[in-house]
């Protein structure tokens, strides 16, 4: 990366509620010599979020503050110019995020989102990839809770076990969190576009061409078996798919690698009706009447108070097979919505920024491009990695 760029990390989006916590995290976090800002297009707005950090970083006062609007090409070329890597919160990111990704693709600015919207992955792949390649950019996706707890997991789970051989991997997930208005929004988007979604997902398959020679890659469709305690469902998310990318780009999954996510709940009432509520809100969302009713439930920007988040958690557990070994682990931490996204994107954004790291470019997933370094980083920032007993499944 260009040595001379004028700030190491940039933050896009910092008015809006998880951007505000990202700037929070990184005021008090980030190493006292890293050169960074704030970028977006309300000036006034910047200048309280400037405010709001210098009350945690007295250092944070003179934070610069870059004009920046998706709408405006220039001041976003402008912003990748300047900046070693880019952060954005700024959501739904199919309407809001290409801009960004093509200006970071352009300049060799590394770019971090924390879309889950497979339709806006999947057409940044096929519009910029090779555009990014060239220039040494890497472009990654789904830096929050989507999907890093669960591509991280996997290669963590993955590392204890046996080389070269066949692996089957499978991800439980629990928690106690609310969804934030962008991440409402996002979703209503991605269920009122499914044959959006499904075209974007040829294209980017044409694109790429057959799997890793010799190498067989898939999501796991199985259902789970019933845990002592647990009712497993298959979870829809980006997550697999996150997952999947990294097996294909790392040898260390092994020659078959399989992987299935899950939502594992308590009671099975409970799983029928979530079952049921995601039917309906899809159905819903295909008529425009009742999308803009579903819309309005959440307003993208509003968020839960420091009181309600710090009452959330969440666990992902994996159970790994493979050569005749077994192993089950952990990725937990506090609220998966907002304050542990902010973490997680603010230490990715530190990590790409300052950490050795092994040499890719173009689209890429965390597991990727940051692997350990960035596992070690969670870890220290209190988001646990660790290896389990068969008998806490």
């Amino acid at each position: 990366m260009a040595s001379d760029r004028e700030y190491d990390v940039v933050l896009f989006g910092a008015t809006g509620f998880t951007g505000g916590l990202t700037a929070e995290y990184l005021a008090e976090h980030a190493p006292p010599d890293t050169r960074w800002a704030l970028a977006g297009r309300n000036q006034a707005k910047l200048e309280a979020v400037r405010d709001r950090v210098a009350a945690i970083n007295p250092a944070c006062k003179e934070l610069p503050l870059l004009h920046a609007d998706t709408s405006d090409t220039a001041s976003i070329e402008a912003v990748a110019r300047a900046a070693r890597v880019v952060i954005t919160t700024v959501g739904p990111y199919v309407r809001y995020g290409e801009p960004l990704v093509a200006a970071c693709a352009r300049t060799g600015t590394d770019y971090l989102d924390l879309t889950g919207e497979p339709t806006f992955i999947d057409r940044m792949y096929v519009k910029y990839h090779a555009e990014a390649v060239r220039s040494g950019a890497r472009i990654v996706h789904a830096a929050g809770f989507d999907s890093i707890p669960h591509d991280l997991g996997a290669y963590f789970t993955v590392k204890h076990l046996p080389e070269g051989v066949p692996l089957h991997v499978e991800g439980f997930v629990r928690a106690s969190a609310d969804a934030s208005g962008g991440t409402w929004h996002s979703a209503i988007g991605i269920f009122a576009d499914v044959r959006g979604m499904i075209a974007a997902e040829r294209e980017r398959r044409r694109l790429e061409g057959p799997g890793p020679e010799g190498r067989r890659i898939r999501i796991s469709r199985r259902p789970a078996p019933r845990t002592r305690t647990r009712w497993p469902l298959p979870l829809p998310t980006i997550d697999p798919q996150i997952v999947t990318r990294s097996a294909a780009a790392n040898d260390r999954y092994g020659p078959d690698f399989s992987y299935g996510h899950y939502v594992a709940v308590k009671r099975l009432p409970l799983a029928v009706g979530m079952a049921a509520g995601a039917g309906a809100a899809i159905a819903l969302a295909q008529l425009p009447p009742t999308r803009a009713l579903l819309l309005r439930m959440r307003t993208p920007g509003e968020g839960p108070s420091a009181e309600r988040r710090a009452g959330h958690w969440f666990s992902v557990k994996f159970v790994g097979e493979g050569g005749g070994e077994r192993v089950v682990t952990e990725v937990s931490g506090g609220d998966p919505g907002y304050g542990e996204t902010a973490k997680m994107i603010a230490e990715s954004a530190l990590c790409l920024a300052f950490d050795d790291l092994p040499a890719t470019s173009g689209q890429v997933t965390t597991a990727t491009a940051m692997g350990d370094a960035l596992i070690g980083r969670l870890d220290r920032a209190g988001i646990t990695f660790r290896v389990l007993s068969e008998e806490r499944v």
